[in-house]
């Protein structure tokens, strides 16, 4: 009960990694990305390329990969999301939602038609480390190590920067922040290609204990929006605590039920917080 616990907690922190630059983007515009885990997935297929093409160290690949995601998602802001921001409320939303269908099945098209068999397995040699008693697998010991990193350098980015508590004022108060001279349009670019990098990363951390290949962006992006929809929309802190409740659950629910029920169980939770509470645990009606 222990491991499958820790299991949980570990997966959670990525489901929340992969959770947080949606849920921001999100509460600065009004998008939601369904590209994004296309994103992810492309960041995986370039590392693994690094490395079997060039021969370059997993490091370097993993670095080089989620460069990739955060440029692919830069190029997804200057392009096609230009026609999204120019609409407002609901028109908005979902112009975002079927833009960035059309990104996600063009990339995912893209790359299963040229790299059908491509995939990135980071494989972290040594047996378990005793954690709390508990033998637990070296590669999930490092996804949580490097999900923890990414997660406190995010909230203390929000929290403690100039720059995190112009994102902030956005969410709050768009109006009221280009009274005071933040401009929004910069802002929501700088996180578009941030959570592009999040995805990236939660892809490397993904494939230190499973394959990511090219079929695996559909279910990141299902992952990200269940959270996200939980955690509450425009919420990181939300989302955090959604992906650990969620990755406790999925866990559980897996090895006492099944894997096949896994799904059904994590869209349940999603239709129910909307109905019990719309705007999320943590998040604010808009």
């Amino acid at each position: 009960m222990g491991a499958v616990l820790l299991d949980g907690i570990v997966g959670g922190l990525q489901l929340g990694l992969l959770a947080m630059g949606l849920s921001l983007l999100y509460g600065l515009g009004g998008i939601l990305n369904l590209a994004h885990g296309a994103v992810a997935v492309t960041a995986a297929i370039v590392a693994s390329l690094v490395v079997d093409g060039v021969g370059y160290p997993i490091g370097v690949a993993a670095v080089i990969g989620v460069g990739a995601a955060a440029l692919l998602t830069l190029a997804m802001d200057r392009t096609v999301m230009q026609a999204v921001y120019k609409q407002e409320g609901e028109h908005r939303v979902l112009l975002s939602l079927l833009l960035s269908l059309g990104v996600a099945f063009l990339v995912d098209g893209l790359l299963e038609w040229r790299y059908p068999s491509g995939a990135l397995s980071i494989r972290i040699g040594g047996g378990p480390v005793d954690v709390f008693g508990i033998g637990m697998r070296r590669g999930s010991l490092y996804a949580a190590a490097i999900a923890l990193v990414a997660l406190g350098g995010m909230i203390f980015f929000l929290r403690r920067t100039t720059l995190g508590r112009a994102v902030r004022s956005i969410i709050e108060d768009e109006q009221g922040a280009r009274l005071v001279g933040i401009d929004p349009a910069r802002v929501r670019t700088l996180i578009f290609v941030v959570s592009g990098a999040l995805a990236g990363l939660v892809a490397m951390t993904n494939s230190m204990s499973a394959p990511v290949d090219v079929r695996s962006g559909f279910a990141f992006t299902i992952n990200a929006l269940i959270v996200t929809v939980v955690g509450g929309l425009g919420s990181a802190s939300g989302a955090l605590l959604a992906g650990l409740l969620l990755g406790i659950v999925n866990v559980l629910s897996a090895f006492y039920i099944g894997a096949y029920v896994t799904s059904i169980i994590l869209l349940t939770a999603a239709a129910v917080t909307i109905l019990v509470k719309p705007s999320g645990l943590l998040g604010r009606s808009r």
